[in-house]
């Protein structure tokens, strides 16, 4: 429909969604105490790429405790957008 800036669109969105559950796991990792340099390297990647979409949503929707457990609904509210934008330009 958009032709190559559509494509491009989808593909980048693709990779970001990647990343995104890239950085989710990567984070239940560190929460189980995973060790090896590897894991700290793959998020610096990940929060690097992430972040900056995600800290403007974070300071409008604060994640929501529960006793000592945090659910980051920024990362929920980006994750679904960027499947819906991502559905929209295919």
């Amino acid at each position: 429909m958009f032709g190559l800036v559509g494509w491009l669109l989808y593909w980048l969105l693709t990779l970001f969604i990647l990343v995104m559950i890239g950085r989710m796991i990567v984070d239940w990792a560190v929460t189980f105490q995973a060790r090896g340099d590897w894991v700290w390297k793959v998020r610096r990647v990940t929060h690097g790429v992430t972040e900056p979409v995600l800290a403007p949503v974070r300071k409008v929707l604060p994640p929501v405790r529960f006793g000592g457990f945090g659910l980051d609904l920024a990362f929920t509210l980006v994750f679904i957008a960027a499947l819906i934008l991502r559905s929209v330009v295919a």
